[in-house]
């Protein structure tokens, strides 16, 4: 037996709790932050993730389209690019423990658990796939300017601009750090031995932790530049500031010699 596991970004966020509300069908396990459901009378599995990921198993291309209409409607800034990922569970009854390879696992059976912990971090794979890419998006950006600073010795961008920018860096990695938990283990390992060696094992076959610290370092390197460009911006109001002043002062000398 075989069942394909698919994890898609659909947005950078998802109201679970919303969804939770409407969709008329019993949640196999769920909070606050993520859902999971077990749809016995089609063998299909779902599990939504408030991080804006939504991840299918055995759905056929016409289901899996229909869902993702209906549940954009609980998103929160939807992305428009194509990021997602892919994974096979293959049964293998030879065997008594979970072996993990590059595109799939084995494993003596498929329940729910296990379904579960394989899904869990196809999506985190994915959402940090899409933290890459928006950490990718700030370092290109930060890179013209300190061009211009090389080149020109200051910023050729409006006091407007620069601050949306440094909003942009503030709102994507604000939206990183309120997600950290994703790197969490989900509690259904913590008592289970062989559950608690698969997650282990898919973690490093997704690169999750690595990948998370080159994350962080990028990150890092964005807030640096980040304060740079702060103290620059700083500068040059000051310095406008300071002209505005000895023009003050040069107009009342020139008004107080004329009346005088």
């Amino acid at each position: 037996m075989e069942m394909r596991i698919e994890a898609i970004q659909l947005a950078e966020a998802i109201n679970i709790k919303k969804f939770r509300a409407e969709f008329r069908t019993e949640a196999f396990s769920g909070s606050t932050s993520e859902v999971f459901y077990a749809l016995a009378d089609n063998n299909r599995y779902l599990y939504l993730f408030d991080y804006g990921v939504v991840v299918f198993s055995n759905y056929d291309a016409v289901a899996k389209s229909e869902f993702l209409n209906f549940v954009k409607n609980y998103t929160n800034v939807p992305i428009d690019i194509d990021l997602s990922e892919e994974y096979l569970i293959r049964t293998d009854n030879s065997q008594n423990k979970f072996i993990v390879r590059n595109d799939h696992v084995s494993v003596p059976k498929i329940d729910a658990d296990v379904l579960r912990t394989v899904m869990l971090n196809t999506a985190q794979s994915v959402a940090l796939e899409f933290y890459e890419l928006l950490s990718d998006e700030l370092i290109s950006s930060s890179k013209e300017y300190i061009l211009q600073l090389e080149q020109h010795g200051k910023l050729k961008i409006s006091k407007t601009d620069l601050l949306k920018y440094i909003g942009k860096v503030l709102n994507v990695k604000n939206s990183i750090i309120d997600n950290l938990y994703i790197l969490d283990d989900p509690n259904l390992v913590w008592d289970n031995e062989d559950l608690n060696l698969l997650n282990k094992n898919l973690k490093a076959n997704f690169d999750i932790n690595p990948r998370f610290r080159d994350l962080d370092y990028r990150l890092q390197i964005v807030e640096d530049n980040l304060t740079l460009f702060t103290d620059v911006l700083n500068v040059r109001e000051s310095a406008r500031l300071e002209w505005i002043i000895i023009i003050l002062i040069a107009v009342d000398i020139v008004i107080a010699l004329a009346f005088h």
